[in-house]
């Protein structure tokens, strides 16, 4: 493609879009959607967590012991690949994808991603995932900690009872049974944990664009982030 003036087109620039916000607000789904949209990368930064919890529980690692994280750390490995169209998380070159998401994970990664050790390895990782930029990341501390030079930031919130009727939909939707009243409390806990803990606390970077999706579908707010990407993308 070239201009009027004969030269070849500039082609857009890519950029890095972090998507921060609390559990079960649709970072993931927006994450996801915005990256197919613009063919960018998708980093799935609590899949990384979720596998690091799976690894500890199955190994029956005490993630209490300073010790036994920095040796389990070494013997973890975590690569994304998409198949039949789907984000799918690989520990160690075996998909996880259904067994990170089940409630045994969810109970115990917030305690485990709050580990310095462990969110020194994962954003390690992370780093260098992001140099190319081209990509789209969500999790808790991407835009503060990972890759606060993201040229977009996007914060999502929405009501406590709309994010656990969500988490619960998802959850059957993988045949996983859960009672909607501990997803609720899960939720609770994980916002209080993360949003306190000492290391890389979940918090709204200061240059971050809010999306409430609460009353928005995923269409609506894809649309809003997509026209944020192309302004930036733009300039």
């Amino acid at each position: 493609m070239t201009q009027e003036n004969g030269q070849p087109k500039p082609k857009p620039h890519k950029i890095i879009v972090a998507i921060d916000g609390y559990s079960s607000c649709g970072k993931s789904t927006l994450a996801k959607a915005l990256a197919k949209t613009l063919h960018y990368a998708y980093l799935d930064t609590g899949a990384m967590y979720r596998a690091v919890t799976l690894f500890m529980l199955e190994k029956g690692i005490d993630y209490n012991d300073p010790a036994a994280v920095a040796e389990a750390l070494e013997h973890i490995e975590i690569h994304f690949e998409r198949i039949q169209g789907q984000n799918h998380t690989f520990l160690n070159g075996v998909d996880v994808e259904r067994e990170i998401r089940e409630m045994r994970v969810s109970e115990h990664v917030s305690p485990v991603s709050t580990i310095s050790a462990v969110r020194r390895a994962m954003v390690a990782q992370q780093k260098a995932m992001g140099k190319r930029r081209g990509i789209v990341a969500d999790g808790r501390d991407i835009a503060t900690v990972v890759f606060p030079d993201a040229e977009l930031k996007i914060f999502l919130t929405a009501d406590t009872d709309v994010r656990t009727s969500r988490r619960h939909l998802e959850l059957a939707a993988k045949g996983i049974d859960a009672e909607w009243d501990e997803i609720r409390r899960n939720l609770r806990e994980r916002d209080h944990i993360d949003s306190t803990r000492a290391d890389s606390p979940l918090r709204q970077a200061e240059d971050a664009i809010v999306i409430d999706n609460t009353l928005l579908s995923e269409a609506e707010q894809l649309e809003k982030a997509l026209s944020l990407a192309q302004a930036q993308i733009g300039r």
